[in-house]
């Protein structure tokens, strides 16, 4: 007996595979677009992604950072270096323990990263002008959904 129609499963697979290529190719152009806006400044796309997350969260230790960025140690010591040097951070020693060091967000860093980030959402309200108001909700409420679950 021959199926016209494909099964359930075969349709969920289906959709769960062009959800994947929908979501890697959308990765793909946003990190083209974000490389593209950062040719603009003196920062590589690493030292973006460091700059967000002590934007985001404040003074961090060096492990704490590369824990964040899955990066290691010494890698990480190298990006604080160069920011460094760029005055986009400081190392300032922790008030409660002085053998621990935090990196700090100085306001040029804080700066390039508030600008850049502001040409992102300038980028992508540009390509959501093709959805109406109860789309880009909708977007949003299941993107923050799809991340919760992948944070779990």
């Amino acid at each position: 007996m021959k199926q016209d129609q494909p099964t359930e499963r075969e349709m969920v697979d289906s959709t769960v595979a062009e959800t994947e290529k929908s979501l890697r190719y959308i990765s793909g152009i946003i990190k083209q677009k974000g490389r593209e806006m950062l040719n603009q400044y003196t920062i590589t796309p690493p030292q973006f992604v460091a700059l967000q997350w002590l934007l985001e969260n404040g003074d961090m230790t060096i492990g704490e950072l590369s824990n964040k960025m899955y990066l290691a140690f010494s890698t990480t010591t190298d990006l604080i270096d160069r920011m460094e040097k760029n005055e986009l951070v400081v190392r300032v020693k922790d008030e409660n323990d002085r053998r621990v060091v935090r990196i700090h967000l100085l306001p040029e860093g804080g700066r390039i990263i508030e600008e850049v980030i502001e040409k992102r959402q300038k980028y992508l309200e540009e390509v959501l002008s093709a959805f109406s108001q109860d789309e880009i909700i909708m977007l949003e409420k299941l993107l923050g959904k799809l991340h919760q679950e992948m944070k779990e």
